[in-house]
């Protein structure tokens, strides 16, 4: 699993530009997939989210216009540069002004236990430098019976591989080195996919960290997943 501090050093270098790759290397399926995840938090009516590794707060804005105007939101990250990144957005529109964003580690959540109804994660999992841990902490401060939605790429369809694997082994890292002056960093993410566990195993994982009812979405071919997860209820 990588370093936190090479991870976070990372995303530092490509914050300014990390929105627009996100979008066009994605061909805009990056929309649609957030889309969804809202709509899975949304299912549950929480009052207050989490949102992990939220980057530049695409996320945790998202979960605000898609969720009840005093549900509280919380945007946390590691990583400086992209949480100021999304501030600025933050800053543009005042319907996010009930947005916080702040400093955290999922490794080390700044959030007491039985915290929040809901937590989302999106395209943050695989790059924990302890993914059980993570899991932990995530099981940790979600209330009882409440609810984890975590979005992250997976194994794509038998059928697609050819395809999926093509584009991201060879036209990926070439067009975000351009969009982003940083191709070691797409690099790492070709490598990160490709290590990363099938949609099933992913359930085992999450069965192990002591959550309940756990199932897994596939999106756009399987090339991502939503896999969701509730910590247990009150005995």
């Amino acid at each position: 699993m990588p370093e936190s501090a090479a991870v976070r050093d990372m995303f530092a270098d490509i914050a300014g530009r990390y929105d627009l790759a996100n979008h066009v290397l994605s061909g805009g399926l990056d929309l649609h997939w957030r889309r969804i995840l809202v709509a899975r938090v949304r299912e549950v009516a929480p009052r207050r989210v989490a949102d992990l590794a939220t980057g530049s707060g695409d996320v945790a804005l998202a979960l605000r216009r898609g969720l009840p105007m005093d549900t509280e939101i919380i945007g946390l990250d590691f990583c400086s540069p992209m949480l100021q990144r999304a501030e600025a957005k933050k800053a543009r529109n005042p319907r996010y002004d009930g947005v916080r964003f702040g400093i955290g580690d999922c490794l080390a959540l700044p959030l007491e236990d039985n915290a929040v109804d809901a937590v989302t994660i999106a395209f943050g999992l695989r790059n924990l430098e302890d993914r059980a841990r993570g899991l932990a902490e995530m099981r940790r401060v979600l209330r009882p019976g409440g609810r984890l939605c975590c979005l992250e790429f997976t194994q794509p369809a038998r059928w697609f591989r050819p395809v999926y694997y093509l584009y991201l082994k060879h036209v990926l890292p070439h067009l975000a080195g351009i969009l982003t002056r940083n191709r070691n960093a797409y690099d790492y993410l070709v490598g990160s996919i490709g290590a990363f566990p099938e949609k099933e195993r992913l359930l085992d994982e999450l069965d192990a960290a002591g959550f309940i009812d756990v199932r897994a979405d596939a999106l756009s071919a399987s090339i991502v997943a939503i896999h969701i997860a509730h910590a247990p209820p009150e005995v």
